[in-house]
């Protein structure tokens, strides 16, 4: 049984798309969903900024991130692992 103060931590997996700034990265959310009427399947991009510790983030890294309390005004969420590595061209 679960408590009631206790919520489920939210995770989210996206691709890096920036990272210029320091222990901060870009990522940015795929969305798909079904439209209700038209059943035509609706992409939504976000671009959320993640807190990464380490610095070990490249552009083109798939990541998963999990919501945290509020660490800056923009960032809300940090790392927990890096599932792919970019490949270098």
């Amino acid at each position: 049984m679960e408590d009631k103060n206790t919520k489920k931590s939210l995770t989210i997996q996206g691709v890096v798309v920036s990272d210029a700034m320091d222990k901060t990265v870009v990522i940015e959310v795929i969305t798909r969903k079904v439209h209700p009427r038209f059943k035509k399947i609706m992409t939504k991009t976000s671009r959320v900024k993640i807190h990464d510790e380490k610095n070990v983030c490249q552009v083109g890294d798939r990541v998963i991130a999990v919501e945290t309390r509020p660490l800056s005004k923009q960032k809300h969420h940090k790392l927990v692992k890096v599932v792919e590595k970019a490949k270098l061209v």
